[in-house]
């Protein structure tokens, strides 16, 4: 099969890009034949900055290695055909401002092209076959992501249509979207992943092929499902993300909480259309859900959840509605919010439910000026501790803890400012 082949100007600007036209001219200049492949290209061509840039080559792996080095290349996935090679720091000479940006560069994965054997699992092949470019793109999973650019030419390098649906913001497998998904149901996800993310309409023949499929999903295991779910709830078009997940039958096998919340709700929550941290996402769609603590435990169990996003879910949960409503609520139980470490977060969610329950930003406005202000007044030193109870003679035990805590209460509150204060408060209350 003959390519299509255009021509585009791209940006080789960056560290990471410099360091991947580097490698291919090192191929070129051994004989092989290298282009940047897959994502690099197809971000590019949306007008995005690639995050990465791959390389695919006709060098197998023991060639990769041969030219570059073995101790500037690591087998990442060898058996697969993959390899990453290190930056050249020789590149750049000592003192040079090219040095450092040199440091700050990843391995970058040099992939041999191949065509795959039997998937077995539903999630890799049994085994690889090293080929052309031809071969390879065929064996990949979305039009989009099958595209090379040579950069010697300064040519997109087209064997499936990609570019053309690029231009009509449609994803399409490569194929048979049965094929495709039989031999890897994570690319059903991932469908719905690339389409939330770009903003793409998946081709009507790949969705039919998702939802006959749907509950194949299941061999995926929970780690990775939850992986692509992040990305899918960062995007600022998550809400049709959801919908492609109602749609083609996924939500029941990855997200069945989202089949009892209303939609209605959960795009009220969503009106503001942002990319947000994977955490403040699920909260504010878990604020959407009859049973959101219930539906947070089954979810961290489901996606295997770190803890910190736990933490961060719960204690947004918990505080949010609180925040949205700082006007009206005692500073005494806003001022622990704020000094969390959890606070940035948590005033991301409260932000989206004041706008959802219509409570206006006078709340909001209230607790961005508060984090504004000195550590110290934000955050005072509490008038008394536990070393002044004792010298006050107050018998040590839980009363303590009471104690502390109505004058840390009354502090904040401004009802007393002083340490004098607070201990004529302990010497005149009977605890």
């Amino acid at each position: 099969m003959n390519p299509i082949r255009t021509r585009y100007d791209f940006d080789f600007s960056s560290p990471p890009a410099q360091e991947a036209i580097r490698i291919i001219n090192r191929l070129r200049e051994a004989g092989f034949t290298a282009y940047l492949a897959g994502g690099s290209v197809r971000d590019a061509l949306l007008g995005k900055s690639p995050k990465d840039y791959d390389v695919a080559t006709d060098a197998t792996p023991d060639a990769i290695r041969d030219v570059f080095g073995r101790k500037r290349t690591l087998a990442f996935g060898a058996s697969f055909g993959v390899m990453g090679v290190l930056p050249d720091r020789r590149s750049a000479s000592p003192g040079d401002s090219r040095q450092a940006s040199v440091e700050k560069v990843e391995p970058t994965e040099v992939a041999t092209f191949r065509s795959d054997g039997v998937y077995l699992d539903g999630r890799r092949p049994d085994s690889v076959h090293f080929g052309n470019a031809e071969a390879d793109a065929l064996r990949r999973d979305f039009t989009i992501n099958g595209l090379f650019f040579d950069p010697v030419e300064s040519q997109i390098i087209d064997y499936v249509g990609g570019r053309e649906d690029l231009n009509r913001s449609l994803l399409r497998t490569i194929g048979d979207p049965r094929q495709r998904f039989a031999e890897d149901k994570l690319r059903m996800l991932r469908a719905v992943r690339f389409a939330t993310t770009i903003s793409f309409q998946i081709d009507a023949e790949t969705a039919n092929a998702i939802a006959e499929n749907a509950g194949e999903i299941e061999v995926v295991s929970g780690e990775r499902i939850g992986v692509e779910m992040r990305r899918c709830m960062a995007s600022e078009h998550l809400l049709s993300g959801l919908d492609y997940l109602r749609e083609l039958q996924l939500a029941q096998h990855v997200l069945p909480e989202l089949l009892q919340m209303d939609h209605a709700r959960i795009a009220q929550f969503f009106q503001k259309r942002r990319p947000r941290d994977f955490p403040v996402a699920l909260a504010i769609l878990l604020l959407a859900s009859p049973a959101a603590n219930a539906a947070l435990k089954a979810i961290t169990e489901r996606w295997k959840l770190s803890n910190e996003e736990v933490r961060i879910v719960t204690t947004a949960l918990r505080t949010a509605p609180r925040l949205a409503i700082a006007h009206q609520v005692p500073w005494s139980k806003i001022q622990p919010i704020l000094t969390d470490r959890d606070a940035a977060f948590v005033l991301d969610v409260a932000s989206d439910f004041a706008a959802a329950e219509g409570l206006g930003d006078e709340g909001i406005r209230r607790v961005k000026e508060a984090l504004q202000l000195p550590a110290d007044v934000l955050d005072p030193p509490p008038l008394l501790n536990g070393s002044d109870l004792a010298k006050l003679e107050i018998p040590a035990g839980p009363v303590y803890t009471k104690i502390l805590r109505e004058l840390r209460r009354r502090q904040l509150d401004g009802e007393l400012t002083t340490r004098e204060e607070a201990i004529a408060e302990v010497r005149a209350t009977q605890w």
